[in-house]
C-alpha cells in the first residue's frame, strides 16, 4: 500500500466524500461507520483502463473502481453497467466480487463508481509469478481458467436478467466500427498497417455461431485463484467490456494472451502459453470447444480481431500518458506495443 494511500487522499478518489457516501453500506450493514480519518485507499496495480482502488475501513475490505481520469472515450468507462453485470452472474458458476454500492453522483469523487467486496487470493500477473507453480497446480489453474470462460458463455442472459445488456445481432460489424471509432478518438499518430487490418477483418468476418454474455479482456491476471489450490478461481475481474456477442471474441483474446503475443515485450501480464508447466493452447482449445460445443474453424479471424482490439485499446491508454492523464506505473512500454500487435493480427489472415 503506497504512503500517499495510508496519509490522505489519493489521485481519482476524496477520502473525506467516500466516507460520507459509504457510512451508509456500512449502516446498512448494522454497523457503525468508522471515523473518516480511519480510511485507507490506495491505488492498486494493475488496470491501465479504468482506475481501481483498495479501500480498507475498519472490518470492511472493499474494492472502488471508477473511470480514468481526464481523456475518457465516449462509449468506454460506464462504471453502472460493470456494476450490473457482476450483480447479474452473482448467483451462476462464473465467481465474481459482490457489489456493495453503486454511486452516480459525480460530486463524490468527479466521476460515477462503483465499490465491491474485496476478494482474497492470488492473482498471477507476471511470468516470475506463473513459473512459481508446478506442473500438477498450472495444469489445474489452466483448466480451471478455461472453464470458467465456457461457463460464462453457457449462462443464458435472459435467466440473470441482461437479455437487455447488448445487441448480438451484427456484434462483430459493431465491434469493428467501434474500435475503429475510438482509435479516431484516441490517437496522436500514424501506425503503419491499422487501416488494412481494419479492412481485412471487415471483409473476411465470419458468421456467429451463436450469442453469450462476453468478458471482452479474459486473462489469467483478471482472475482471482485460491492460492493452496489454483485450480479454484475465487473471482473474475475487469468486467468494464462485457456485453452480449459472438464468444469465440474471448477466446481469440484468450489466445492472444495466453501465447498470441509471444515475442512482444509488454508490461501488462506473464504469458503463460511460453512456460514448459502449462498445457499447450491446442490442448485448452480443445477443452473449450467440448465444454461451449462450439466450433473453432474460424478462430485464425478471431485472434486477430484480438490483436486489433488490444491494438486500439493500447493506442488509447498511450495517447492519455503522452497528455499526462494517467496515473500509475509501467505506461512507457506500451506505445512500442501497437504497431507490433497490428503486424501480429496481419499475420493471422495472411495464413
Amino acid at each position: 500500500m503506497g504512503l500517499m494511500g495510508l496519509m490522505g487522499d489519493v489521485p481519482g478518489v476524496s477520502r473525506a466524500a467516500l466516507a460520507v457516501f459509504l457510512s451508509d453500506a456500512v449502516d446498512a450493514a448494522s454497523a457503525q461507520a468508522p471515523p473518516a480519518e480511519a480510511m485507507r485507499v490506495s491505488l492498486l496495480s494493475g488496470g491501465r483502463s479504468n482506475l481501481t482502488y483498495r479501500v480498507d475501513w475498519g472490518p470492511h475490505r472493499w474494492v472502488l473502481r471508477r473511470p480514468p481520469l481526464g481523456h475518457v472515450l465516449r462509449t468506454a468507462h460506464d462504471m453502472k453497467r460493470e456494476a450490473r453485470v457482476l450483480t447479474a452472474l452473482a448467483p451462476t458458476a462464473v465467481p465474481v466480487p459482490a457489489v456493495v454500492a453503486i454511486c452516480e453522483d459525480e460530486t463524490v469523487i468527479g466521476a460515477t463508481f462503483y465499490v465491491m467486496e474485496a476478494v482474497e487470493g492470488l492473482v498471477l500477473r507476471t511470468d516470475e509469478d506463473l513459473a512459481r507453480l508446478d506442473a500438477h497446480a498450472a495444469k489445474e489453474l489452466a483448466y480451471a481458467f478455461v472453464d470458467t470462460l465456457a461457463d460464462l458463455h453457457n449462462v443464458d442472459p435472459a435467466e440473470v436478467g441482461l437479455a437487455d445488456f447488448g445487441r448480438p445481432e451484427g456484434y462483430l460489424e459493431r465491434q469493428l466500427a467501434r474500435w475503429s471509432v475510438q482509435l479516431a478518438d484516441s490517437t496522436c499518430r500514424t501506425v503503419e498497417g491499422f487501416d488494412e487490418l481494419a479492412r481485412l477483418l471487415a471483409k473476411r468476418r465470419p458468421a456467429s455461431q451463436g450469442h453469450a454474455l462476453v468478458h471482452g479482456d479474459y486473462r489469467l491476471d483478471n482472475v482471482i485463484v485460491d492460492p493452496a489450490e489454483p485450480g479454484r478461481v475465487r473471482a473474475v475481474l475487469d468486467w468494464e467490456m462485457a456485453t452480449l456477442g459472438d464468444p469465440l471474441a474471448d477466446v481469440g483474446l484468450f489466445h492472444l494472451y495466453w501465447i498470441g503475443w509471444a515475442g512482444i515485450d509488454n508490461p501488462i501480464a506473464g504469458t503463460p502459453g511460453l512456460l514448459p508447466a502449462f498445457p499447450d493452447w491446442s490442448e485448452l482449445a480443445e477443452r473449450y470447444a467440448h465444454r461451449s460445443n462450439l466450433k473453432l474453424d474460424d478462430l485464425d479471424w478471431y485472434m486477430a480481431f484480438a490483436a486489433y482490439k488490444l491494438a486500439v485499446i493500447l493506442e488509447g491508454i498511450h495517447y492519455r500518458h503522452r497528455s499526462g492523464m494517467t496515473v500509475g506505473e509501467g505506461f512507457e512500454q506500451i506505445g512500442a506495443m501497437v504497431p507490433q500487435l497490428v503486424e501480429r493480427g496481419l499475420t493471422h489472415l495472411r495464413s
